[in-house]
């Protein structure tokens, strides 16, 4: 199943960083519309914590210390800037899946995160399943305010 998890986050993560660099006004990322509360900016920053916090800091023992407002309410961000946060996180997301061992997906996750206890492995599938989620308001947002 590791092999499987390194393929969806490898391939999600690159069309994070896909979206962020599709965005041709670097203004646009931290734009929303009427009845969209979170920018791409933000959404892309609010994925970063999450998955270096879940992922890279509670399974792979990466030290990272998470700023969940900082999330949604920073802006104006240099795309740049968040383009190599997401390389980074790949590296930290990748690197954890790849030295995590068969046994630690059946242990439970260090946080009750979601209100009950869930196995790492049960976590993953979610994590991945919230980073698709946001990808598609990105992808919304940015043919919104692009026009592509």
């Amino acid at each position: 199943m590791v092999d499987e998890l390194i393929k969806i986050y490898d391939r999600d993560i690159d069309r994070l960083q896909y979206e962020i660099e599709t965005f041709d006004q670097e203004d646009n990322l931290w734009k929303t519309m009427d009845g969209i509360s979170n920018s791409a900016g933000n959404l892309c920053l609010h994925l970063i914590g999450n998955l270096r916090t879940y992922i890279g800091k509670n399974m792979g023992n990466f030290s990272y210390t998470r700023n969940r407002d900082a999330e949604f309410n920073s802006k104006d961000i240099p795309k740049q800037k968040l383009i190599e946060q997401i390389d980074e996180t790949k590296h930290i997301v990748l690197g954890t899946l790849r030295n995590l061992e068969a046994k630690k997906l059946e242990e439970n996750h260090l946080e009750d995160v979601l209100g009950f206890k869930m196995t790492n492995r049960f976590f993953l599938i979610h994590l991945a399943a919230h980073l698709s989620y946001h990808l598609g308001q990105i992808n919304y947002l940015r043919r919104i305010l692009e026009k592509n």
